[in-house]
């Protein structure tokens, strides 16, 4: 249950029991319940801060990061934790003129906020196209407040990464000016992995400013369930099938087209089964491949209440990772770390070198696939399949060792927490409970 709060005179909820401190600000444009990655991360972030004895509130927005008809309250105390959600910041991401819209609108309200905020002890800014991140770098310039600066994605390399976008470009070239402001008055850099960290020192030297933490695995979140006990695979016919799944954001970033004509490949195969979860632009391309080839052997489904998210990715045997051929250090494929905290071997479908490249090196818990190589996905899917059960398992609970070994999320979530404390000039003030 959640402690009594009570309200400040700008409306600000705090635990009654909390003595007057300094605020760290959080500027997010997801946030829990959304289910978008980023928002978990930042709501864990905040209530570790919290439980540790700080004042933290949260501006996020009041609709969802991909789905703007779901609506979420405007104040809320969660689990000590402060979040006022701002109206007109989010109208989905069909196109790059709404959604950029909807982060202009939250990044203008967020500055004039961040501004007139009382006793900020510094903010937290994370990766949200083209506005918000910069919204926070200036007004704590302004306000010569510590930034700390997440970067979750890197979208001024990514836009050009993808083709949307000219190199050279007047719009390109204002992202790439955006970010290096923002390099520049952050006082911490967060990177999620160590070729994120390079190209960021490419392009403004910060690597004296710069911690690598990945995004850690929501373990709390996350329990191995058997697949005879599985509720999942007893709900979407999977019981006696070998399970595919591809779970997670379905975006350019994380081409399936390959994954998907293996699919088609394997259509007359009974014992396989393709699943995808979760949402995103890329969706309708399993959709349409689903329906052009009257597949019976894929499914294509939302994403997962987090209450949930343990069976769901608990129902595969195997685990799809995917990453864009040239967006190596741009974006960081985090949903190998849930697949990784169920006890399930990878299918990396991408380039070389690259984060999940370098976790396949070091325990051999799966298999690697270049973008294209059709024949090499159905070899691959094949492999697995005929793997004996307990050389798959035992790749599993390789992958689980990894994590609990290098990137549990007690360890991550309390080194970055740590790292908040030392740059914001806050004392660790653990609250029991």
């Amino acid at each position: 249950m959640p402690a009594a709060s009570s309200q400040s005179a700008d409306g600000t909820l705090y635990p009654a029991s909390r003595p007057a401190a300094k605020t760290v600000l959080v500027l997010t444009p997801t946030f829990v319940p959304d289910p978008a990655a980023v928002g978990q991360h930042m709501a864990e972030m905040a209530v570790e801060m919290a439980r540790r004895g700080h004042r933290v509130l949260v501006y996020t927005a009041n609709r969802g990061y991909d789905n703007p008809a779901d609506h979420y309250p405007a104040w809320e105390d969660y689990h000590g934790v402060s979040v006022r959600r701002l109206p007109l910041s989010s109208f989905g991401k069909a196109n790059f003129l709404t959604r950029a819209l909807g982060t202009l609108s939250f990044a203008v309200q967020c500055f004039f906020r961040v501004l007139l905020k009382p006793r900020v002890a510094g903010i937290v800014i994370t990766t949200s196209p083209p506005f918000s991140d910069l919204a926070g770098a200036i007004a704590g310039w302004i306000r010569r407040r510590p930034v700390v600066y997440w970067a979750m994605d890197l979208y001024a390399e990514q836009v050009v990464a993808l083709g949307r976008m000219e190199r050279g470009s007047r719009a390109a070239r204002i992202l790439q000016l955006i970010q290096r402001f923002i390099l520049r008055r952050s006082t911490k850099v967060i990177a999620l992995d160590r070729f994120m960290a390079q190209l960021l020192d490419s392009r403004v030297p910060v690597a004296d400013r710069t911690l690598v933490i990945a995004p850690w695995p929501l373990e709390s979140h996350i329990a191995a369930v058997p697949h005879e006990a599985n509720p999942f695979r007893e709900a979407h016919g999977l019981q006696g099938k070998f399970v595919v799944m591809y779970s997670g954001n379905h975006t350019p970033t994380n081409p399936l087209t390959t994954l998907l004509e293996a699919a088609v490949r394997l259509k007359d195969d009974p014992d396989i089964r393709f699943v995808f979860v979760g949402g995103g632009r890329g969706k309708q391309e399993v959709q349409d491949t689903i329906a052009r080839h009257s597949l019976t052997n894929a499914l294509s489904l939302p994403y997962q209440p987090l209450a949930q998210l343990g069976n769901s990715l608990s129902a595969a045997d195997v685990h799809v990772v995917s990453l864009g051929q040239r967006l190596v250090g741009i974006c960081h494929p985090c949903k190998v770390y849930g697949a990784m905290a169920v006890g399930r071997p990878l299918l990396y479908l991408g380039p070389r070198p690259s984060h999940v490249s370098d976790l396949l090196d070091a325990g051999e818990i799966g298999w690697h696939v270049d973008h294209g190589d059709v024949d090499g996905m159905v070899a691959a899917i094949r492999a697995a399949r005929q793997m004996p059960e307990g050389r798959r398992e035992e790749m599993g609970r390789r992958a689980r060792m990894i994590l609990q070994q290098r990137l549990s999320q007690e360890a991550l979530r309390g080194q970055l927490c740590d790292e908040l404390e030392r740059t914001m000039g806050l004392s660790g003030r653990t609250v029991d409970g």
